[in-house]
């Protein structure tokens, strides 16, 4: 399994379009209490070594991301690997162009 490389626009379109998104921050808890993409969840890269509890439903879409790029992809493969279907991994939120989603 693999997952999909999208950009920040199309995750956006998605989180706009659809409901039942998962906006998934695998950033450390601190960069996340620091400043993350609103509606967000933390699950640090990390911290993904079984099957996680908060995404209990492996045909769901997740949108992941990081801060720059590197875990989000480390982590969207990790995902994949463990049978989730819809995993989009869009970069970091360095590059996230709409600074009024962010809290």
């Amino acid at each position: 399994m693999t997952y999909e490389q999208i950009s920040p626009q199309e995750a956006k379109e998605s989180m706009d379009r659809e409901s039942d998104v998962i906006l998934l921050d695998v950033r450390t808890r601190e960069e996340y209490d620091s400043g993350h993409i609103k509606n967000a969840v933390c699950l640090p890269n990390e911290a993904i070594l079984g099957e996680p509890e908060i995404l209990p439903d492996k045909g769901q879409k997740i949108l992941v991301y990081c801060r720059s790029g590197k875990r989000s992809r480390q982590a969207a493969q990790k995902l994949a690997d463990m049978g989730y279907k819809k995993v989009l991994e869009f970069g970091g939120i360095l590059d996230w162009p709409y600074p009024e989603l962010i809290e």
